[in-house]
């Protein structure tokens, strides 16, 4: 598995300089069936991200451009009469695709961003009352500018907990950013990008991520650190046991692509902050007084109880 991950990273790397991690993060979310977030000012690389990332594995690749006008039915689909033959036929949305990218999910009203809500954990879309499965893998990479800004509406708490992950690209060095104008300067890197893997070899490759073994003392750490932000006086809402569930099959992936068959706490301590952060909600004075969800975060990991392992027992 490394080497197919590592392909897919050099792969991405052509269109994406400086970005190692963010991709790292992103195959792990993909091969552990979750979805991503990604938060940043525009113009930093937050759909070539994607696109790079769907190109890569041979996904069926939908965009969404979520924009304030945008229906439900423009994303799943809707049901049109056929009058010859005398039945209403269902045509599919853009959400049934592989890998889906939701550009400015947070510019479209709420009802619309609730359409994803079934999608997104059931892999599922119901049309006047039939439940139409969507083919794996499923993979919806949103984007979204910080709520700051002008014609944005934030993410409902429920839409927020059905990511896996919340990744910030962050701008680039300036050596990177002369590299992605020399890159830039004839043509677009991303259209001469090739796929290094099948969507076969993706499903068996999130086959694999499914067997790598947890140990009963590292699922106990995973609740103790999700227990821990339901404890702390800045936060209002503490994660939920999805939360739990997340940071588990992100750290089998994680694990996976390291080269590893079982979980080590390192890996949890290291995807804390990216599966719990934007699941917590902190008090209106902690955010006054400039508090941050990964400072508690990294706060309660400091304290926690590490497990320790018999790993010569394997």
């Amino acid at each position: 598995m490394h080497g197919q991950v590592e392909a897919i990273i050099e792969n991405i790397e052509k269109v994406m300089i400086g970005k190692r991690e963010v991709a790292e993060l992103s195959i792990v979310a993909l091969l552990s069936g979750g979805h991503v977030l990604l938060e940043d000012v525009p113009g930093v690389g937050k759909t070539m991200m994607v696109k790079a990332l769907a190109k890569s594995v041979s996904a069926d690749f939908k965009r969404i451009q979520f924009t304030p006008d945008l229906l439900p039915s423009d994303v799943i689909g809707v049901s049109i009469y056929n009058p010859k033959s005398l039945q209403f036929e269902f045509r599919p949305g853009p959400i049934m695709g592989n890998i889906i990218l939701a550009d400015e999910i947070n510019r479209t009203s709420p009802k619309t961003q609730s359409a994803l809500l079934e999608s997104m954990e059931e892999a599922s879309v119901t049309i006047d009352g039939e439940t139409l499965q969507i083919k794996r893998p499923f993979f919806v990479m949103a984007t979204q500018n910080p709520i700051e800004y002008e014609g944005t509406y934030p993410l409902p708490e429920a839409q927020l907990d059905r990511f896996l992950m919340k990744i910030q690209m962050g701008y680039p060095t300036a050596q990177e950013e002369v590299e992605v104008l020399r890159r830039t300067v004839n043509s677009e890197p991303i259209a001469h990008l090739n796929p290094v893997i099948t969507l076969e070899e993706l499903l068996a490759l999130q086959e694999e991520v499914r067997n790598v073994f947890v140990e009963d003392s590292v699922k106990s750490y995973i609740v103790q650190l999700a227990r821990a932000t339901r404890n702390v006086s800045e936060i209002y809402l503490g994660v939920s046991p999805r939360a739990s569930v997340a940071l588990m099959k992100a750290s089998q992936a994680y694990a996976k692509i390291q080269g590893r068959d079982y979980v080590k706490p390192d890996d949890v301590q290291y995807l804390a902050p990216y599966v719990f952060g934007h699941r917590i909600i902190l008090k209106p004075e902690a955010r006054y007084e400039g508090v941050t969800t990964e400072g508690i975060i990294h706060r309660i990991v400091e304290k926690s109880v590490i497990p320790i392992q018999r790993y010569a027992e394997r």
